[in-house]
């Protein structure tokens, strides 16, 4: 990775009610470390206690090109992790999106 072409943007998403989860952390954060240049997310991290959730979240994120937009991801999401919290998984993605696509188009409007 390198600092001068990678932006770290955050997500969050509130977790289903009736979870063990939602009694300890109410909501869920993911945070993307992504390539402007390539639009490529080169790097994530979600606020998951379990490190295996962590990690095969992490696999499936890494690497994906945001050039693509968003729905193929939410589609391998919705189709390869089956949680109680897929949802909120999602729509913490969706919100770190909806905050990458502002702040670029915010960056090139002053250019």
């Amino acid at each position: 990775m390198t600092e001068n072409t990678n932006v770290l943007v955050t997500g969050f998403a509130q977790l289903p009610k009736e979870t063990t989860l939602y009694e300890r952390y109410k909501t869920i954060t993911v945070v993307l470390v992504i390539n402007v240049e390539t639009e490529i997310i080169e790097d994530a991290e979600f606020t998951f206690s379990a490190d295996l959730t962590n990690y095969y979240l992490t696999t499936l994120l890494r690497g994906y090109d945001l050039k693509n937009g968003i729905n193929p991801l939410i589609d391998i999401l919705r189709s390869r992790v089956l949680i109680p919290s897929q949802g909120a998984v999602i729509q913490s993605i969706r919100s770190a999106w909806d905050r990458y696509k502002e702040s670029k188009a915010a960056v090139y409007a002053y250019k």
